[in-house]
């Protein structure tokens, strides 16, 4: 690489560092620079305060990912391996609750059980995450070679035996990275603990929420922002180590896991796969419980069935429950959404190309893999202490975004760039180099040379990665509800607002404003199965 195109390279690393720099360390390093300025992390780590609360966290995570893998692998099983009807609604199907927001699955959920909290927490995280599984495992239990499992079968093995040991060993470095990430996204889940556990079961994340906004105890907050970022760290160091080995795995590198020629060993199922079948089946119907139980619950009142609460919610008639109508609520969330998915969009892109070519520059791979981490670091922190931070920092800056419309795009971005990174950066890795160097002997130009190959083949994953990061800007609760302005709440804020308040009249514009959210996510997960990029872009795959 010439100095100059290493100049060019660097150029384009600025942006998404730099963004990360200002928009995320610098205001989480000044959350805990207060409190251990105040001197008491120590005195509250010491404490016996927390552990219970870390305790929780941990225990309520593990239980969600055991869940979410148990539930998760038949659904791998079913993409993978299997030729039937229905297989391609099914794959875009479970990825319908990974996008729905959390205060929409918090709600269903506790609709569901009302008196049964722990469980109800554990199942809405696992919910959330049964596509994380099954799109991890299953891009990868794809490209095996069915093979080896075929050769056990005609040794004697039983089926589950040829699977213990010619598949399960192939699909571990999938299945651990899966875990990996399910136990990150469920240790700092804030709307479906804020609304399932109250008061009595709290997360580190909820305790942050509540140290930060009402006591404002930042040393208390800061101390558990590190213990949760010490166990975000772990979690994304051993995701990281085995989405190495998956993709090694795929290369054909490691010996003795022969990859097929045509990465489509899917066929009709025999004998007891049909269990697995029938198990995947099973997940995606209850996967479809939640859903139904809240627009039941959203149409039923105290005094029978009707629309009482979505035709106050649309034209605003709520006795000044809500500053304003669901209706403006709702656009603004529209609009809030497109602001950061534009922003992500750009920062995620930028990233990936520049990950790609540190990845392929000899001596640069380790450069590559931490940035990467550093990437996903946001994904793991507190969004309450990165809005607590922006209000204590970003004065700072010229304009004072503090009072910008822009503040909340900005904390969403930061959500949906890791998001939009995991998509695109596997699809541009897979491109052939020599296809590029072709076009520039040919006389294109280096734009020229990214608009006709990169861009050209690119194309789908990059318009999955606009549509998946809409819908979670779109969802996007932990930020959002600490930096929101007054006049212009998004619906998930609105929801917070009236699930805070008692009375019927509250309840059912919150089922209703629910709802409402839901059917727009829904909308654009329709619209990118629609587009038949649903289940072709690689998706959560490289999660």
């Amino acid at each position: 690489m010439n100095r100059r195109a290493g100049w060019s390279w660097a150029a384009l690393a600025a942006l998404p560092i730099g963004f990360l720099a200002v928009f995320f360390v610098w205001p989480v390093a000044a959350i805990v620079g207060l409190g251990l300025t105040d001197g008491g992390v120590l005195a509250t780590l010491s404490s016996g305060q927390i552990w219970p609360i870390a305790v929780f966290t941990i225990g309520q995570a593990l239980a969600s990912t055991a869940v979410a893998l148990l539930a998760g692998l038949p659904v791998a099983f079913l993409l993978a391996r299997c030729r039937l009807p229905g297989v391609g609604l099914a794959r875009t199907l479970v990825l319908v609750p990974f996008v729905l927001p959390t205060v929409v699955v918090g709600l269903a959920f506790r609709v569901l059980l009302p008196d049964s909290q722990v469980l109800a927490i554990v199942l809405a995280n696992a919910f959330f995450n049964v596509a994380v599984v099954a799109r991890t495992v299953g891009g990868l239990w794809s490209h095996l070679d069915r093979r080896a499992e075929d050769a056990a079968r005609v040794l004697g093995a039983s089926r589950l035996r040829a699977f213990r040991v010619a598949t399960l060993p192939a699909l571990r470095p999938a299945i651990t990275s899966a875990a990996a990430v399910v136990f990150l996204f469920c240790s700092t889940s804030f709307g479906v603990v804020l609304i399932l556990g109250g008061a009595r079961y709290r997360t580190l994340e909820t305790e942050i929420y509540l140290r930060t906004t009402q006591l404002l105890d930042l040393p208390g907050a800061a101390a558990l922002s590190l213990v949760q970022f010490a166990a975000v760290l772990a979690a994304l160091v051993i995701g990281a180590a085995s989405r190495r080995r998956r993709n090694a795995t795929r290369a054909g590198e490691r010996p003795g896991e022969k990859l097929s020629a045509a990465p489509d060993g899917a066929r009709r199922p025999a004998g007891g796969e049909w269990w697995l079948v029938g198990a995947a089946v099973g997940t995606l119907v209850l996967l479809l419980v939640p859903i139904v139980a809240l627009l039941a619950r959203s149409l039923h009142t105290s005094d029978g069935w009707g629309i009482t609460g979505y035709r106050a919610l649309l034209t605003g008639d709520t006795e000044g429950t809500v500053a304003v109508s669901g209706l403006d609520a709702a656009l603004n969330s529209l609009r809030t959404a497109a602001d950061a998915t534009v922003l992500a969009m750009v920062l995620g892109v930028l990233a990936a190309v520049v990950l790609v070519r540190l990845r392929r520059t000899g001596g640069a791979r380790p450069v590559a893999e931490t940035l990467d981490t550093a990437l996903m670091l946001p994904l793991g922190v507190s969004a309450v202490t990165v809005g607590f931070g922006y209000l204590v920092t970003l004065h700072a800056l010229p304009g004072d975004l503090r009072t910008s419309p822009l503040l909340v795009p900005f904390a969403q971005a930061l959500v949906v760039t890791p998001l939009v990174v995991r998509i695109v950066l596997p699809v541009l890795g897979s491109i052939d180099d020599r296809l590029r160097q072709a076009a520039a002997t040919l006389g294109a130009a280096p734009a020229r040379v990214w608009r006709e190959v990169d861009l050209a083949i690119a194309l789908r994953s990059l318009v999955a990665a606009a549509g998946f990061g809409y819908v979670v800007a779109l969802g996007e609760f932990g930020a959002t509800s600490f930096l929101a302005r007054p006049d212009a709440p998004t619906l998930p804020v609105v929801i917070a607002e009236l699930l805070a308040r008692p009375g019927e009249q509250h309840a059912q514009l919150a089922y209703a404003a629910c709802a409402l959210l839901m059917m727009l996510t829904g909308a654009v997960v329709i619209a990118l199965d629609r587009l038949r990029i649903a289940g072709r872009a690689g998706g959560l795959g490289e999660f």
